[in-house]
């Protein structure tokens, strides 16, 4: 989801208009680090292809300056894949919220919002966040470093010395948004004490108190309380958390396509060891140069400014997307040479975007593995299984053409879990660095707690629809429930 990052003077003024008075009680200050439980959003749903373009073309908005269309179809995918239950306040309450490594604001919808449901997804009860029913809440001033940070200035009216509150307005590139102002409370979570073992903590983040709708989520069905922000900005949920000192400034997920579940980790990953590259500078996203691609064993042959066209640089990670986008000069030889193995396959075009076909017997047997290449020696290979899905009884090509997505044909290059599935994916933001490892997503991996050396086995599980929250001393772990009919199947 794009968002205003840099505030015009403009959005300032507005932001300015809504100013409220300094009336929260004074904060409790608790250094620590958080781990969530997440879920995914749409388990046990059927997911139709119109469900799987409508949330990548939400996806790919976030990623651009002008509107991708992947379909006019509107359903609520679009919000997000995965959410995760957490205690906010004191007396802590429960809140329903959508985990985004594309966005930086963290939100949660506030008493405030009168068109706010009151049920959503699967009916689960929602709660509207009352600053003024947490003991530990207090407003953020408009003069705070934080505000200057995120409105990219001193809002309009505002002072150094103001008890005026800071206000913000999230614009989406799908056209939701948020609106509201900041407050400070606590985030409760569970710490990891040892190998699979926990106790209670918690700690001070910084979120919005929305009043306004997220259109998005403007279905009641699907609706959830607020959103995560786990982006590479320095008021990011993960930015945040690591601003203590206690926790490292780097998160990893690694998501299970073959059993379903998974683990999402804050902190010093010990093992499995992971070899990264640089992230390109001046991003907002998590952008890495892409070099070389490999179909079975033949190299294409990529022009050397792939991607200076337009401004826009590398190839962009992200986990809440669903396929893989390339642009036209990699996508149609890298098809071609896929399927020049079966020239024999009858190709039926679904929902007028998908590439299908029958096939009966081993994907991995059938087609060539694909491998992209990055700085520092860095691979990426996804097997055949994990770029084809099945639908009813066809497998449908998950590389997608971005080319043909766009307006003005920019050619957009972004890897979602099509290609990140199976792999345990680090994002370092401490050294701007990320990497990834082929890795057995339902097994456990290792994590260090800095302060004392100490290393923790945290293992994956699927959780119950009651998810409790988990947290680590160094590490943050999300524990996840993902959909892995679309990149599992026995023909392997």
């Amino acid at each position: 989801m794009a968002t205003a990052t840099n505030h015009s003077p403009l959005l300032r003024l507005f932001l300015s208009t809504l100013s409220l008075s300094l009336f929260f009680s004074a904060p409790v200050v608790v250094s620590g680090n958080a781990i969530f439980s997440l879920k995914y959003r749409y388990e046990g749903t059927d997911r139709s292809l119109n469900s799987l373009r409508a949330h990548d073309n939400n996806r790919l908005r976030m990623f651009s300056d002008v509107d991708l269309p992947l379909g006019d179809s509107s359903t609520p995918d679009s919000s997000g894949l995965y959410y995760a239950r957490i205690g906010i306040g004191t007396p802590p309450k429960s809140y329903y919220m959508q985990v985004d490594t594309g966005t930086d604001v963290t939100w949660v919808n506030c008493i405030h919002c009168t068109d706010c449901p009151q049920r959503g997804y699967h009916g689960i009860e929602l709660t509207l966040y009352d600053p003024k029913d947490s003991s530990t809440s207090r407003m953020v001033s408009c003069g705070e470093n934080f505000c200057l940070e995120v409105s990219g200035g001193l809002l309009t009216g505002c002072t150094a010395d103001s008890n005026l509150s800071c206000n913000y307005a999230e614009l989406y590139g799908d056209g939701g948004s948020s609106t509201g102002y900041f407050v400070n409370d606590i985030i409760q979570y569970d710490q990891v004490s040892g190998d699979l073992q926990t106790t209670a903590s918690n700690g001070s983040v910084n979120f919005g108190c929305s009043a306004g709708e997220f259109l998005d989520q403007a279905s009641s069905d699907y609706a959830l309380d607020g959103l995560l922000g786990f982006g590479k900005s320095n008021w990011s949920m993960i930015s945040q958390l690591a601003s203590s000192g206690r926790v490292s400034k780097m998160f990893a997920h690694c998501l299970d396509g073959e059993n379903g579940g998974g683990i999402f980790a804050i902190g010093q990953i010990v093992k499995p060891k992971v070899n990264t590259t640089n992230l390109i500078p001046g991003q907002p996203h998590y952008n890495v140069n892409l070099t070389a691609v490999k179909v079975g064993d033949d190299y294409l042959s990529l022009p050397s400014n792939i991607f200076e066209a337009g401004g826009r640089k590398g190839a962009i990670i992200d986990c809440g997307t669903t396929l893989a986008y390339l642009p036209a000069f990699i996508y149609e030889p890298l098809v071609s040479q896929m399927l020049a193995q079966q020239p024999s396959l009858d190709l039926r075009t679904v929902q007028d975007l998908y590439s299908c076909f029958q096939f009966s017997e081993s994907l991995d047997d059938g087609f060539p593995n694909v491998t992209f290449y990055f700085q520092n020696s860095l691979q990426l290979e996804v097997l055949p299984h994990e770029y084809l899905f099945p639908v009813d009884n066809l497998w449908c090509i998950g590389w997608q053409n971005s080319g043909n997505q766009s307006h003005d044909k920019m050619n957009l290059t972004l890897f979602g879990d099509l290609v990140l599935s199976n792999k345990l994916v680090l994002y370092d933001l401490e050294n701007q660095t990320i990497g990834w490892t082929p890795y057995n997503c339902s097994s456990s991996i290792e994590v260090e707690d800095e302060q004392s050396g100490t290393v923790h086995l945290v293992g994956a599980h699927d959780l119950p629809t009651s998810a409790s929250i988990n947290v680590v001393p160094i590490v943050t772990v999300f524990l996840l429930v993902l959909l892995g009919c679309y990149f599992s199947s026995p023909n392997r």
